[in-house]
């Protein structure tokens, strides 16, 4: 059975809403393959035709949520408006999103975060991008756009580690990191 290829139905698309949900409901770490059995009352054969873990379900369920994110995110940037301005919200909206989010995946997300190449890779790529559109336009000083994207991808993704390792309310991490994130912007100012 190892090498048989495993089905991609409704069905699954079903276990990936179940597990979302407990997720969401009970934390990541708390969804086991019995409780997504017992919640859509179908069987272990049913569960293991599609998906070899939950691990293997929950992964998907990260994916699909950081992809919820990024087009969220992409879609909103206006060229015409205020460069800092409109930055600094798309990275508070990004922190409250995905904090929201990450409250339910806790650790489970922030390891999936760190081994994931393709999502550290996307999110560079958007940071370089912005860079350089402010870079042409005279809004930033000439900087390493591959060195300073890293180092924010780091400053956005700690901040939110903290914060959420901590529990602090979503308000208050916004705040703070709102604050924080602006001086950074302040400092990149051509």
């Amino acid at each position: 059975m190892a090498n048989q290829e495993r089905i991609s139905d409704e069905m699954s698309l079903r276990i990936i809403d179940a597990a979302e949900r407990l997720a969401r409901a009970e934390g990541a770490h708390k969804v086991t393959v019995r409780k997504v059995l017992q919640e859509l009352q179908i069987t272990n054969r049913v569960f293991y035709n599609r998906f070899h873990n939950i691990g293997e379900v929950l992964d998907i369920v990260y994916e699909n949520t950081a992809l919820k994110i990024r087009e969220s995110i992409t879609a909103q940037f206006d060229p015409e408006g205020d460069f800092f301005q409109q930055v600094l919200e798309i990275v508070v909206r990004t922190l409250v999103m995905s904090y929201e989010t990450k409250m339910q995946f806790s650790q489970y997300v922030f390891e999936s975060d760190s081994v994931s190449q393709d999502n550290y890779a996307w999110w560079k790529a958007e940071i370089q991008k912005l860079m350089e559109f402010a870079k042409s336009r005279g809004y930033i000083r000439d900087v390493d756009t591959d060195i300073m994207s890293y180092a924010i991808w780091c400053f956005i993704r700690g901040f939110n580690a903290d914060a959420l390792g901590r529990q602090l309310p979503v308000e208050e991490a916004a705040r703070s990191f709102q604050y924080s994130f602006n001086i950074l912007l302040d400092g990149l100012r051509s």
